[in-house]
């Protein structure tokens, strides 16, 4: 004990021999691991770009925890190949002294929208682990101008219990003065007295431009304070240049150059909600019901809501119907009860218009089914309901995700860096150039009131269009009167997860669309081998988009056992082709098949597995339909437990969750509840770990923030139990903390889907389809479908940014069979973010050159 007291002593007085102590006291505790090991590769097989990318991820380093506190982990942020702008990161930089000296100014402006608050948290969270200090800005540009209380030095704790609350907690505001030069040379001259030259704007394309306005005039703003005595000279050359960072928070995904913007996923659980109930009132009356939803100018969320709830008609203002369309509208409705539905359901974006720019409102909409149909018709405008509420567990990841890259371009920037935007593009944090991505949401803008509408909609970017041709698809194309004579069977293979009606459902009217019979295969690869096989229709599939589990019933059986009889019902109900719907055992399943092709003929057919799995373990798909839903569902059950925990206080609770061996719901999870740690089986874990994540729990009991979350995977350790690790909490942890757990057990796999999980769903079981459509044409010789190549049984799964087709044989390589889970995953470089944001003092690593991508490329804009 003396001894102890002694070495904190001498750290506490000198330095340079406490951290000699500390380093030797470690060493010999020989915590060690592998950083290959956790992360691998990213890519196991692709183009020359993914190989590239594969070849600069193994040159990330691990270097130990400045407190050796934890396993040896390294983090690197990943950047597109693209523009080099001399943003290199110094290896020799130790990341917690990258921003010693530095100020950072943190504000959010414009409409609110759900997960700001995460991205504040994370850039409090890791600007403090940098050494920089952070200052919040209240009442965004309106709170820089005026200065005083409204620009407040942030602490670690001050962001404690953000994560789960909507809106924005530092406060958001229109601000005319920041218009004006004389407003933002107040604002200039409150930055530079605290000494803040690195500012963060979450907000959307105004706001954002704005703060790249405000950077470009600071050295003129900066001499304009000088000649009227409000600054000194030694204060204008310490602030002689100013970096700007931009997050894009607004629910209406407008802002062109990432995927998604923070505020849009949670948006869209509002309208679903509100979607849902309105159902159930509007099929017990047969009614229409016609449903605005908010977007400005941008059709997205109306788009995807339409997508997810299966409407029969969304107006969008990128693509204004034909000429006519009343007609139309009214022989759709018609239609659809005719074939028995109960109710219609229409979605108008807030800003649709027709051919000739005038608005198309809901009440020209309800009046036009009433005379012309009459039918009851009610017409709901969402309003800002779609601003409030509970982040989605999405956009508290994506707020975090792009808050930690924030921190990180400010304190690499120089002044010949220009001003950045950080960005979603697939699974990856990237950073963009601020006016190259204003400027294409401009073009947007400009295109739709010249009436380019097929360029805007190429604008809004691939995803939206392909979103828009599915909508299509599914809404305006009727089935041809010549059938292909082709019979598709769909099965649904392993527990049942959230997500698996609307693939369904996609893939069966796609494939009447197609003039293909479509077959409902029961209770997996059991029915197919007893028989239980019966044709779907149209309606059949009617309303599936928002019903969890699975209808069709699903089983984890495995083919090779009943392989002859399997065989027969193919043959005997003419199956031309298979699509298997379901999780790890889909996948074993569909290798099985493939294998058997040499000795059962009738196996010679096209498949397709799409991944729907909770645990988002399967080979060749970075996601997988239903693990969303579930992640939603954890991280809604952690909001609740800490909230008891907050009231309790000097608690500690250890959640287990579902995944099998694989981490990624554990880690999402812990991301989206701000918890403490979360034990994986990827990243092994020992006793002195879990000593040293009590020692920090230990030290958090003495601080405001008295309650602790641990997340642990169901089989990340066959030793070190939940049961374990509850009693060895609870044993430390006495006189300082009690501890409780949670089971979540099967919850996780019930639920009404997330509008991801529905509308993936609906666009894998779209792809699907019309994949295999042009695969039995391949396969068709002499009269009769022959596929026996590898090419003709794949796997499809997302992969960054597309929807790619993998043939199963090529996958085994990347599997671990016995584990259940990809050799490589891509969600791993997202752990080190989830113990800093905890506070553990852990390396981050910095080797990497960092480029910048270009939205506008040689040849236009894309």
């Amino acid at each position: 004990m003396c001894i102890l007291q002694l070495s904190l002593l001498l750290f506490h007085w000198i330095p340079h021999i406490g951290l000699a102590v500390f380093i030797w006291q470690f060493t010999h505790r020989k915590i060690q691991l592998d950083a290959n090991h956790i992360y691998g590769s990213k890519y196991s097989s692709g183009s020359d770009e993914s190989k590239s990318e594969l070849c600069a991820d193994r040159k990330r380093t691990s270097t130990n925890y400045l407190d050796g506190t934890l396993n040896n982990l390294s983090c690197s942020t990943t950047i597109h190949n693209g523009c080099h702008l001399n943003m290199q990161r110094s290896a020799s930089v130790d990341p917690t002294k990258m921003g010693v000296g530095k100020a950072i100014a943190v504000l959010t402006s414009g409409g609110d929208a759900q997960g700001m608050n995460a991205a504040v948290r994370a850039t409090v969270r890791v600007g403090i682990y940098t050494g920089a200090k952070v200052y919040f800005v209240h009442e965004g540009y309106q709170g820089l101008v005026d200065g005083g209380d409204n620009i407040r030095q942030a602490t670690w704790e001050s962001v404690s219990m953000m994560l789960q609350l909507g809106g924005t907690v530092i406060g958001s505001a229109r601000c005319q003065d920041f218009r004006s030069k004389e407003g933002r040379a107040k604002a200039a001259c409150n930055l530079v007295k605290l000494g803040i030259t690195n500012l963060c704007v979450i907000g959307g394309d105004g706001s954002l431009t704005g703060a790249n306005e405000f950077r470009n005039e600071w050295s003129e703003l900066l001499q304009i304070l000088l000649k009227a005595g409000k600054i000194t000279a030694e204060e204008a050359k310490r602030s002689s240049h100013l970096n700007i960072v931009g997050m894009v928070g607004s629910i209406d995904n407008d802002f062109c150059g990432t995927d998604m913007t923070i505020g849009t996923d949670s948006a869209l659980h509002r309208i679903m909600e509100v979607v849902d109930a309105i159902t159930t009132t509007a099929q017990s009356h047969q009614r229409a019901f016609i449903l605005e939803v908010m977007g400005r100018h941008c059709g997205y969320l109306a788009l995807i809501t339409a997508l997810a709830c299966g409407a029969d008609w969304v107006f969008i203002p990128e693509m204004p119907p034909d000429e006519g369309w009343e007609d139309h509208l009214c022989r759709r409705l018609t239609y659809q009860r005719s074939i028995g539905n109960r109710l219609n359901v229409i979605i108008v974006a807030e800003g649709a218009l027709d051919r000739h720019g005038k608005p198309i409102t809901c009440d020209i909409i309800k009046n036009l089914v009433t005379k012309k149909l009459g039918f009851d018709t009610r017409a709901t405008i969402l309003g800002h309901v779609q601003r409030g509420g509970t982040p989605s567990a999405f956009d508290r990841i994506l707020g975090s995700r792009m808050g930690v890259e924030a921190v990180m371009a400010l304190l690499e920037a120089t002044p010949d860096t220009p001003a950045c935007v950080v960005s979603l593009s697939g699974n990856m944090a990237v950073r963009l150039p601020l006016m190259e991505c204003v400027q294409v949401t401009k073009e947007v803008t400009k295109a739709m009131a010249e009436g380019r509408f097929e360029e805007a909609v190429k604008l809004r970017g691939k995803s939206f269009e392909n979103n828009w041709n599915t909508y299509k698809l599914l809404a305006h194309v009727t089935a041809p009167d010549v059938k292909s004579n082709i019979n598709i069977a769909i099965m649904n293979v392993g527990a049942p997860c959230a997500g698996m009606n609307a693939a369904v459902r996609s893939a069966v009217r796609i494939g009447i669309l197609q003039g293909h019979s479509m077959l409902a295969v029961h209770d997996g690869f059991d029915g197919l081998a007893h028989g239980t096989i019966e044709p779907m229709t149209w309606g059949y599939v009617g309303g599936w988009t928002g019903k969890g589990g699975s209808n069709l019933g699903t089983k984890r059986s495995l083919p090779a056992r009943m392989i002859e009889e399997i065989s027969l019902n193919i043959a005997k109900f003419n199956i031309h082709a298979l699509v298997i719907i379901g999780g790890f055992e889909a996948f074993v399943g569909g290798l099985e098949l493939w294998n058997y092709r040499e000795k059962y003929e009738e196996l010679c057919i096209p498949l397709v597995v799409i991944p729907a799995t909770v645990s988002n373990n399967i080979p060749g798909s970075d996601f997988s339909i239903g693990a969303d839903t579930a992640l939603n569902t954890i991280t809604t059950t952690c909001d609740r437990i800490k909230q008891s925990a907050a009231g309790t206080k000097r608690r500690v609770f250890i959640i287990e969750t579902m995944g099998g061996y694989c981490g990624y719901l554990a880690t999402m999870a812990g991301l989206a509840a701000g918890a403490d740690a979360a034990y994986i089986y990827e990243e092994q874990f020992g006793i002195h770990d879990l000593e040293t994540n009590v020692e920090h729990l230990l030290e958090k009991m003495k601080t405001t923030v008295k309650r602790g979350l641990i997340l642990r995977n169901e089989k990340c350790n066959a030793n070190y139990t939940t049961d374990f690790i509850f009693n060895l909490y609870s044993e430390e942890g006495k006189g300082v903390f009690d501890c409780r757990k949670n089971v979540l057990g099967h919850m996780q796999q019930g639920g009404t889907p997330t509008p991801f999980d529905r509308n993936f769903g609906t666009k894998m079981g779209a792809k699907a389809v019309l994949w295999l459509t042009e695969k039995l044409k391949e396969c068709y010789r002499h009269g009769r479908i022959f596929a026996n190549t590898p090419d003709s049984a794949c796997v499809l799964g997302m992969k960054k940014r597309a929807m790619i087709f993998q043939p199963l044989s090529d996958l085994k390589e990347d599997t671990d069979s016995e584990h259940r889970i990809p050799k490589t995953q891509w969600w791993l470089k997202l752990r080190p973010i989830l113990k800093i944001l905890a506070k553990y003092k852990i390396s981050l690593d910095t080797s990497e050159t960092a480029t910048m991508e270009h939205v506008i490329k040689k040849r236009g804009t894309v």
